[in-house]
């Protein structure tokens, strides 16, 4: 009776959220038109989330919206007003009301009830097949060994939904391989969003007519800068195919982004204005930066950025999101905005990896694992020996421009592998964790000074909702940030900088 109950209020909660997507899809000949429903969702939103939605912050995000110089909705209605309206609409719905509001609401519940990490997103491999062979990547040597089955799939997303999680990546090899089981899985599971990092040899005009139908499949397209940097790592021909899906996705109204590996020698390529203006003028609006990492014993370490580099890429992306530069692409940095999502997400603090074998991996780029799909459930996954490692050490560093336990704490990842016995799951070749972390040793030592002062310049700001143990929040000894007793300061070492709203 109570399953019935929360159907019925989830079908009416989303009925009512419907109205108002609707509402601002239709208006949209004017911001003025537009302004009053996204009002609308901003009322709904405090109500739902209650106490959790702080007054200031909605009174915030009201302001933004009812100042038409405000950067940030100027470019989504930007978004709205490309994207083919159906395809809008699924967006907004699976992705804004069921991912981002009932699915947090749903996954901070679960991880009070489960005491373990419960995942925003989860990202799995559908395939170890690729039909190309980039230069220091692990997955292009993998071959065809590999499959997830279509009940694999619809067995992790069934499960996911059901402890709040509906948003699901797929990488591989390519997952394009496998498109007829993928369009099946978002065809039965058209609640959720899935989102692919592909590398766009695979997208045909059937593919697009399937994605526009469908309305909750979008993509991350690789590319790395211009012709000459991208086809030296990808292959000749990879840089006209990416412009062919580009060309492809913004005549049809498909929202997309890119998925930008950055090394040595293209960062200067892949992040120049140049480049993310020309990107943005072919239709892609957002996009996850990538620090190369040394995996696999097809690696390349002598790709990965210098420090001098890596400080430079924080500062670039830093200001094509402020509020000085007008660009309408939103750049995403998944090693060095820690500090926007307290540290390293991964072991299922807000998202974990399940590669084509369907091992359970804590990250994308750590190949050691516990459980599998094939015996285990989700839960079981995130209650693993290694996951739960995971979510007892979490935060890994105070510094979060050094979240990770492999490439910037790699003693760390030793730690938990030995202590919680978990095996190798690299589908290339086996590696052992000290094969891997060796690689990282002499990165995290250059790299460590560069980080800590480029810390303890900036003034950070404590989230208001940090998914660690109840341990490390309380105890200021064992926290990311210390703070002091009755001030609204964070502690950074010795130092104190004032917090700011």
């Amino acid at each position: 009776m109570a399953s019935i109950t929360q159907n019925l209020s989830h079908a009416a909660e989303r009925k009512a959220v419907e109205l108002i997507v609707d509402q601002i899809l239709k208006h949209r000949e004017t911001a003025t038109d537009r302004e009053k429903f996204y009002l609308q969702l901003v009322d709904w939103a405090q109500m739902f989330f209650g106490k959790a939605a702080t007054p200031e912050r909605m009174d915030a995000v009201r302001a933004a919206i009812q100042n038409p110089d405000n950067r940030w909705f100027k470019y989504i209605n930007k978004i709205l007003d490309e994207a083919d309206p159906h395809y809008a609409k699924v967006t907004l719905m699976n992705l804004g009301y069921e991912a981002f509001f009932r699915g947090t609401k749903m996954i901070r519940a679960n991880r009070e009830k489960y005491h373990c990490n419960i995942p925003w997103l989860i990202l799995f491999d559908p395939t170890s097949a690729c039909n190309m062979h980039c230069v220091g990547c692990w997955s292009g040597t993998y071959g065809a060994k590999h499959n997830l089955t279509f009940e694999d799939m619809d067995k992790i997303v069934t499960q996911g939904k059901e402890l709040g999680t509906y948003l699901y990546l797929m990488t591989g090899g390519e997952p394009m391989v496998r498109w007829n089981d993928i369009k099946k899985l978002a065809a039965k599971h058209n609640d959720c969003e899935f989102a692919m990092f592909s590398n766009s040899t695979l997208i045909t005009e059937d593919v697009r007519k399937d994605v526009v139908k469908l309305g909750n499949i979008t993509y991350f397209l690789s590319i790395e800068g211009t012709p000459e940097t991208n086809d030296a790592r990808r292959g000749q021909g990879h840089y006209d195919a990416c412009m062919r899906a580009m060309d492809l996705f913004k005549k049809y109204g498909i929202i997309f982004g890119t998925s930008i590996c950055y090394t040595k020698d293209n960062i200067d390529a892949v992040t120049s204005e140049d480049f993310l203006r020309f990107i943005s003028s072919k239709g892609a609006r957002y996009g996850f930066y990538f620090h190369l990492m040394p995996v696999g014993n097809n690696a390349v370490p002598s790709l990965m950025p210098t420090p001098e580099q890596r400080k430079m890429i924080i500062e670039k992306i830093r200001y094509y999101r402020s509020k000085d530069c007008d660009l309408e692409f939103y750049p995403m940095d998944f090693q060095n905005d820690g500090e926007y999502v307290g540290g390293c997400i991964a072991g299922g603090r807000n998202y974990f990896h399940i590669n084509s074998s369907g091992d359970a991996e804590p990250c994308v780029f750590i190949h050691f694992s516990n459980s599998n799909i094939h015996e285990n459930s989700i839960l079981e996954m995130l209650q693993s020996p290694l996951f739960m490692a995971y979510h007892e050490g979490q935060p890994f560093n105070r510094n979060q421009l050094r979240p990770c336990p492999m490439l910037e704490n790699p003693d760390l990842l030793r730690e938990m592998v030995a202590k919680t016995g978990a095996h190798q799951t690299n589908e290339e070749s086996p590696e052992e964790v000290d094969h891997l972390c060796d690689k990282c040793d002499e990165y995290a030592k250059a790299w460590a000074p560069v980080a800590d002062e480029l810390w303890a310049e900036e003034t950070h700001k404590k989230p208001s909702y940090e998914n660690y143990t109840k341990e490390k929040r309380e105890n200021p000894d064992l926290a990311a940030f210390e703070h002091k007793d009755g001030t609204d300061e964070i502690k950074l070492d010795k130092d104190y900088v004032k917090e700011e709203f």
